[in-house]
């Protein structure tokens, strides 16, 4: 006997190169918006919004480029606004640049509440019907596919339901597509948005989308909750960019339709790939990834509380609501002064290091938690921790090892001049190597001096370069006397990893975490390498 069908699968509408460049600090090349419209397309997104075609010089390219080398799955949708106040569609230049993009479909945005139709258009609520039905239609007449969305639908809905269904009824009559209702400031919870969608299903069908802001921090389960009363596309960005708090995480609905609900979403296998989408397009952005991020996040699926190490030893599923792999993320165990002999021992397996004895291992979370209590963390420094680990349990002695260093600065005011020299130290295999270098700043000497020193005898070292260098303060009320803690990541152009050092000197702290890097990449060969948070 053949199971009953369940609920067709929505369709996913990505507004990330228009709706999400509104968020703040976010800017992208014509070049990145290309490369992101055809890995969103290779992903099977239904619909990728392109932009709004004349609004800037970028979004403009982007059409034409994209005109040129069509995408091959995905719609490319061309953002716009309906008509102005007193203007015949057909002689709107703003609605004229929008169907001049010539893409298949077209999203016409609207008025769907009385009160912003009376306080920001200052027009009367029969002449906002009339912008959307013959703007609609003059699209509809171009053969254009039309995605009306409807501004502010959830707040006039609740205010004038008629005149919110009178607004949609005005885009389905000259031919829309699709219905899409806007939670445009966000404020609406999941139940009353479930509840508005389901009596627009059930006046006009399946032809509802849902798009929500975040400014509640509930975007994501009210696109859900829309999905699951019926509507039949969710709109949403990479990352849940976007204006003031955002818009629905897109990758972050797309996995809970697919996991938790068994909508099929994406193309056959590209669930795995979000993970990595998510982190390229950070990279993309120059910001910082969020560890946090549900399914996505390299904290996702990361386990810190030593009671709960103890349960992934004996059950994978114990402490995470999903299998990592199957959106392209992984289980990862953390060290740190919340830490036992669990955490430890589970680290040490993941870091292909053989389990220690008990009283080794003791000694090893003893020296952990007090380093750091000085301001340490190994959380995100995998690197550190192994080589920290190996020389606590009694591992080979490491291959090298800085004796001293001396940095000096010159110049400045009033020439404007300056020059860094540093000088180091270095034991290697009982030959000390006595080097010096300059460089543009403090840190940079000291790691050109070290270079110096260390790759005639280990050349793999020339690989290595530092990709980035961050400085936390620890303790800031101490002022210019505070403890601060250095990040370091590293790479050899196919791996990354990351070190640390911690001192109420940054030269000193800087040194240990360049120590770190440089000995972990010599030691390289002889083990798997540990994958960092920030890979």
């Amino acid at each position: 006997m053949s199971r009953p069908a369940g609920p067709p699968s929505p369709v996913l509408y990505d507004t990330t190169l228009r709706d999400g460049m509104q968020g703040f600090g976010l800017q992208l090349s014509v070049d990145q918006k290309i490369w992101l419209a055809r890995r969103l397309d290779r992903l099977g997104v239904a619909y990728v919004e392109g932009g709004w075609p004349g609004a800037n010089p970028r979004d403009t390219q982007v059409f034409q480029r994209l005109a040129r080398s069509p995408l091959s799955r995905s719609r490319l949708v061309a953002f716009g606004s309906t008509r102005r106040r007193g203007v015949a569609a057909a002689d709107d230049p703003s609605l004229a640049t929008t169907l001049a993009a010539g893409t298949p479909a077209v999203a016409l945005v609207g008025k769907a509440s009385l009160w912003q139709v009376e306080q920001v258009l200052r027009c009367s609520a029969d002449e906002n019907l009339l912008m959307i039905a013959e703007s609609v239609e003059l699209a509809v007449d171009q053969g254009r596919e039309v995605v009306f969305d409807a501004e502010h639908f959830f707040d006039g809905y609740r205010a004038d339901p008629r005149y919110a269904m009178e607004a949609l009824a005005a885009a389905v009559g000259a031919g829309a597509r699709w219905l899409t209702l806007c939670d445009t400031n966000g404020g609406c919870l999941p139940g009353a948005i479930a509840e508005a969608v389901a009596e627009v299903v059930a006046r006009f069908g399946p032809v509802v989308g849902i798009h929500c802001h975040n400014d509640s921090g509930l975007a994501v389960a009210a696109s859900l909750a829309a999905i699951e009363a019926g509507a039949g596309m969710v709109q949403g960005t990479v990352n849940g960019c976007g204006e003031r708090c955002g818009n629905a995480d897109l990758p972050v609905v797309a996995a809970n339709l697919q996991l938790k609900l068994g909508r099929r979403v994406l193309a056959p296998g590209r669930l795995r790939e979000l993970t990595r989408l998510s982190q390229q397009f950070d990279s993309l952005a120059n910001r910082a990834s969020d560890p946090g991020r549900p399914y996505l996040g390299s904290a996702a699926f990361l386990h810190k509380g030593g009671l709960h190490a103890h349960g992934m030893t004996r059950h994978r599923d114990a402490y995470q609501h999903v299998d990592p792999a199957l959106v392209g993320n992984r289980t990862r165990t953390v060290v740190s002064d919340q830490s036992g002999a669990n955490n430890v021992t589970a680290k040490l397996a993941e870091l292909e290091l053989p389990p220690p004895a008990p009283g080794p291992r003791q000694r090893l979370v003893a020296r952990l938690k007090g380093m750091e209590q000085e301001g340490w963390a190994f959380e995100d420094a995998d690197a550190s921790f192994e080589l920290l680990a190996r020389r606590e349990l009694g591992e080979d002695p490491p291959p090298f090892a800085l004796l001293d260093s001396l940095v000096v600065a010159s110049g400045g005011r009033p020439t404007g001049e300056r020059k860094v020299q540093a000088s180091v130290k270095v034991e290697v295999r009982g030959v000390v190597v006595h080097t010096a270098a300059e460089g543009l700043g403090p840190v940079a000497a000291l790691d050109s001096a070290l270079r110096r020193a260390l790759v005639p005898h280990f050349p793999e070292l020339a690989q290595v370069e530092l990709v980035d260098y961050r400085v936390r303060v620890i303790d800031g009320d101490r002022g210019t006397a505070a403890t601060v803690r250095v990040g370091v990541d590293s790479s050899d152009g196919s791996r990354r990893w990351t070190t640390v050092g911690c001192s109420a000197n940054i030269l000193e702290a800087s040194c240990e975490a360049l120590i770190d890097s440089y000995e972990w990449a010599v030691r390289h060969p002889r083990m798997r390498a540990p994958q960092s948070s920030t890979a």
